[in-house]
């Protein structure tokens, strides 16, 4: 089957058109950001106001990305003369456009300058967290409520798990799960259950409760109410469980073969049988005369002295096949009662940890999520949210698709189910959707990602948009403008057939190599998988009186990777994108993971004499964190270093904007640092009071204290640490 290469550029241009509501598929490296940006950008030339638009990313970089690059385009259209202006907006649009979309763009820098706050364009956290500071009544929340950062709600959880294993009501449920687990693992699961407590809390409430969820758990595994493992096996031991008689007999024909593995056989079962109050006690013992360790039932049973006698291996096999059938129920019904205890530390960790916040008047991250979904669905609260609402959404779009959580789909349905019934706030504007994703790429179970979700979402919007009779497309991006032919080829190859394919895509994947990119050279390897070699193994009765070779096979394909590079670059292979021979800065290794693989790498990659930078090859000083703690260390060195305490207040530490600082710089009769102190304003004597406190500890605590002090503890930037302002700006 030959495939028609697709126009990328129109491909772009489809999916940004501001009309319709799109579904995109967009492959690593096919311009999935121009296509976002693009889309903003005709929707303001089309008239959306920028305050309308709401873009929802999944980091902080990509944001920032985003509204860096709309901001240098608008700032671009506003001085650029009109004959490049209207080819840029031709490109832009696939169609020459108008003078009054001309001055339409001119315009735009100015208006999205003039927008209170800058264009909402925020991770998903950050919209929940704005949406619950502006209706915090409405969510149930003290409008003072604060974050609390990842180290702070760890401890407060350490805190609530001692006390759930400490009360003395929950003792059986904490032996129960630890009988199951170690120590490790149940800490794992604990953080699992306070991290998914919103599928939890849904499960309880849908099934009315613990007690209901779990006798549907006992329905699920075909268990008769009541029945427990211990009761499970009272009954089996019964002599009405099984044909004694028959057993009985079996048990003597083994006991008289002349086969040894007859005769244990034989004694197992008779002493079994004959003591009928020990039975429980001794059904070890009994399985094991019919099952393998690995749970299947013996393949001979008895030897053919013992099996010639007649009903002998009928009656074996069908209590082999009984006990077997009763093994499967005793570890479904053990898996109840973990699953019950599990549940019942589960929904008491979660609701003294949500007690212990709402004392304090504290969210966590995942708390804005779900305080933000039962908002927008609370009865009687999410008609007047969302009225509210659209009356300043009109376009929603959402990047990064794949990797969004079913908590986080509950909002953006939430937000946009009135786009398609015609009967919010804003009855006169076709509102659309657009969602860009890659089922490829996502990390699924990562914050609770979910294929199912994924494709259940998508279908939601294009029923929808049906049922409403509005335009809705699903538009693959196909053409790499990243990648060469052949690693395009291999990706394709791949994920052609399962197990690759199996639960990520519903079609293999085809990718395009773009224009500029498909006379570029390029190769794919793929070496053998190395074992571990025989021949470096000593024969034991040989003395070590030489030293042998590494038979780790990591070791080895470390030294045949270094020795490849090492050849490159003695032997001047060229490298031809570029008309000059390989130099070591040409090569990246990527590691899947670091792990002593990679280490193992460096080392052979050093042992062959080639230049290598490190795992983390980075300037540590020129990372703007590091840089505003210096610019921090060199005012408390000097006080008098206006340059440095211009720089720190303008940091996220401090926070100040471009105005404030102005107003206390410009003008000032002596340094900045005694503006601060003359100043009225009381956002800037804040700031002195909290530089002055850092001050008076500069002479008593060790560099290190000092700093980590200043990113734990509240700043001016941020009311929870320096820690998370710094992240709020930078990322």
């Amino acid at each position: 089957m030959s495939l028609i290469r697709p126009d990328p550029t129109a491909t772009q241009r489809e999916a940004s058109d501001p009309k319709r509501s799109v579904w995109v598929g967009a492959s690593a490296g096919t311009g999935k950001t121009k296509v976002l940006t693009d889309r903003v950008l005709r929707l303001m030339l089309a008239g959306t106001a920028p305050d309308r638009i709401l873009c929802i990313t999944f980091t902080r970089a990509a944001a920032a990305e985003m509204a860096n690059r709309i901001a240098a385009t608008l700032a671009r259209w506003a001085t650029m003369p009109d004959d490049k202006l209207q080819l840029e907006l031709a490109d832009l649009m696939g169609a020459p456009p108008a003078t009054t979309v001309q001055t339409e763009a001119r315009r735009l820098f100015a208006r999205v300058l003039d927008v209170p706050g800058g264009m909402r364009i925020q991770t998903v956290h950050s919209f929940c967290q704005s949406l619950l500071r502006r209706f915090p009544v409405e969510a149930g929340l003290p409008p003072q409520f604060e974050l609390i950062d990842d180290r702070s709600a760890a401890e407060m959880l350490e805190r609530v798990r001692r006390q759930v294993l400490e009360d003395p009501d929950l003792g059986p449920a904490v032996d129960r799960v630890a009988a199951a687990v170690g120590a490790d693992e149940f800490g794992e699961i604990v953080r699992a259950m306070v991290a998914e407590r919103g599928q939890l809390t849904r499960l309880l409430d849908e099934h009315g409760g613990l007690e209901s969820l779990v006798a549907e758990i006992r329905r699920a595994l075909d268990l008769p109410e009541g029945a427990t493992a211990d009761s499970l096996l009272r009954e089996a031991c019964d002599d009405s469980a099984l044909d004694c008689a028959a057993v009985r007999t079996a048990a003597y024909a083994l006991l008289d073969s002349g086969a040894t593995k007859d005769q244990d056989r034989g004694t197992a079962i008779a002493n079994w049988l004959e003591d009928l109050d020990g039975r429980v006690g001794r059904w070890g013992e009994y399985l094991r005369a019919f099952l393998t360790k690995d749970g299947t039932i013996f393949k001979t049973l008895a030897t053919k002295a013992a099996a010639s006698r007649p009903g002998v291996l009928e009656a074996l096999q069908a209590e082999a096949e009984r006990i077997l059938a009763l093994t499967e129920r005793l570890r479904a019904a053990e898996t109840a009662d973990a699953t019950a205890a599990l549940l019942t530390l589960g929904a008491a960790l979660i609701e003294r940890y949500r007690a212990e916040k709402a004392r304090r008047a504290l969210l966590d991250y995942d708390d804005l999520i779900l305080q933000a979904g039962d908002l927008l669905e609370r009865p009687g609260k999410s008609a007047w949210v969302l009225f509210k609402l659209d009356g300043g959404i009109d376009h929603v779009l959402i990047d990064e698709a794949q990797d969004t959580s079913p908590e986080q789909w509950r909002v953006v349905e939430a937000l946009t189910d009135e786009f398609f019934a015609g009967l919010g706030a804003r009855e006169d504007v076709d509102r659309t959707v657009f969602v860009v994703g890659d089922e490829k790429q996502s990390i699924f179970s990562f914050q609770g990602a979910d294929p199912a979700e994924f494709s259940r979402v998508h279908g939601l919007f294009d029923r929808r948009s049906r049922e409403a009779e509005r335009p809705f497309r699903t538009i693959p991006l196909e053409t790499s403008f990243r990648s060469v032919s052949a690693v395009l080829e291999l990706v394709d190859a791949v994920f052609a057939r399962g197990p690759a394919l199996d639960g990520v895509a519903p079609e293999p994947p085809h990718h395009f190599v773009s224009e500029r990119r498909r006379l570029h050279g390029g190769l794919v390897e793929l070496w053998p998988l190395l074992g571990p070699s025989e021949s470096d193994e000593a024969p034991a009765w040989e003395p070590p009186t030489e030293q042998r070779g590494i038979s780790d096979p990591g070791a080895r394909l470390a030294r045949l990777i270094a020795a490849r590079i090492a050849g490159w670059l003695r032997d001047g292979t060229m490298l031809e994108s570029k008309g000059r021979p390989i130099r070591p800065g040409d090569v990246l290794i990527l590691g899947r993971t670091r792990n002593r693989f990679f280490d193992q790498l460096m080392r052979a990659v050093k042992a062959a004499d080639v230049p290598v930078g490190g795992m983390d090859r980075m300037v540590l000083t020129e990372q703007l964190a590091v840089m505003d703690l210096m610019a921090l260390a060199r005012f408390l060195l000097l006080p008098e270093d206006d340059l440095s305490l211009a720089e720190l207040l303008k940091g996220p530490l401090v926070g100040f904007d471009d105005d404030r600082l102005f107003v206390l710089a410009h003008g000032r009769p002596g340094t900045l640092w005694a503006a601060m102190a003359a100043s009225p304003d009381p956002v800037v004597r804040a700031a002195r009071n909290w530089l002055a406190e850092i001050l008076n500890r500069v002479d008593f605590q060790a560099p290190f204290e000092l700093l980590s002090g200043v990113l734990s503890q509240p700043c001016p930037g941020d009311p929870i640490s320096g820690r998370r302002a710094m992240l709020g700006r930078l990322g």
